[in-house]
């Protein structure tokens, strides 16, 4: 089983920029999105095959996630089920026999850390909600999780201490939730691997200096361990500010 997940960063302007050829190319089991920043009827993907999720925010041309699967889920649920967290479209659950899937856009704690603590509420609020899945059966969880772990998974950690994505904050609770039972799947199976990166910015020729932010996961359960045979940072995509990144399991 192929799974892929991909911050696009605006699918509208991805589709643009061969979203679709990837996609066919890939040819995932399932393939989840985030920041698709649309609405409702802005977008029709013709994706023969897959069944499509999509769970849009309010404010218009912001956050949205999206999932698409071959095998139709038993049950889809969107958000958390937290009105003051479901307003941003940041979260899609299907339920299939043997495990949940959840894709998942993390608030950005943004500059001058103005939304660190709102940040803090939802680590809390999704950390439950995980387990409260897992009490049932194991958890994929998989996207954009806007906090680059330890040093080794970005450019520049020194210069970054106390900026969005890095702070002691944002990498404590990613710990904890390691601890709490789930495995990144990435550093898994390449736990001393460095300069791969899943997110660059736009500005300084970063992507092109390779000065990147991993950021980007699939996250698993530790029951799944046995099933996860391995896990890419797919690079050389192109088409949005992130790659994208894939869990194989069997």
């Amino acid at each position: 089983m192929k799974l892929i997940s991909w911050n696009v960063n605006g699918i509208r302007a991805c589709v643009q920029k061969g979203f679709l050829d990837f996609f066919r190319e890939a040819d995932a089991d399932i393939f989840c999105i985030q920041e698709t920043k649309m609405q409702e009827g802005q977008l029709e993907l013709e994706l023969p095959g897959y069944h499509q999720y999509w769970n849009y925010a309010v404010k218009k041309g912001y956050s949205g996630t999206a999932v698409f699967t071959k095998v139709e889920p038993l049950s889809v649920a969107y958000g958390l089920g937290i009105e003051e967290h479901d307003q941003e479209g940041r979260v899609i659950t299907l339920e299939f026999e043997d495990f949940y899937l959840v894709t998942v856009y993390t608030p950005n704690s943004q500059d001058g850390l103005k939304r660190l603590d709102y940040r803090m509420e939802w680590e809390t609020a999704f950390f439950t909600y995980l387990k409260g899945l897992e009490a049932a059966k194991p958890v994929v969880f998989c996207g954009d999780l806007n906090v680059a772990h330890k040093e080794i998974d970005l450019k520049n950690p020194k210069t970054n201490r106390k900026n969005a994505g890095f702070t002691d904050e944002e990498r404590a609770r990613f710990t904890e939730l390691l601890e709490g039972g789930f495995i990144d799947t990435f550093r898994y199976f390449y736990p001393d691997m460095e300069g791969i990166y899943s997110w660059w910015s736009y500005r300084f020729s970063a992507r092109a200096k390779n000065a990147g932010w991993r950021i980007d996961y699939f996250c698993v359960s530790q029951a799944l361990e046995g099933r996860i045979q391995d896990a890419k940072i797919l690079t050389d995509v192109l088409g949005s500010d992130h790659c994208p990144v894939e869990l194989d399991m069997r």
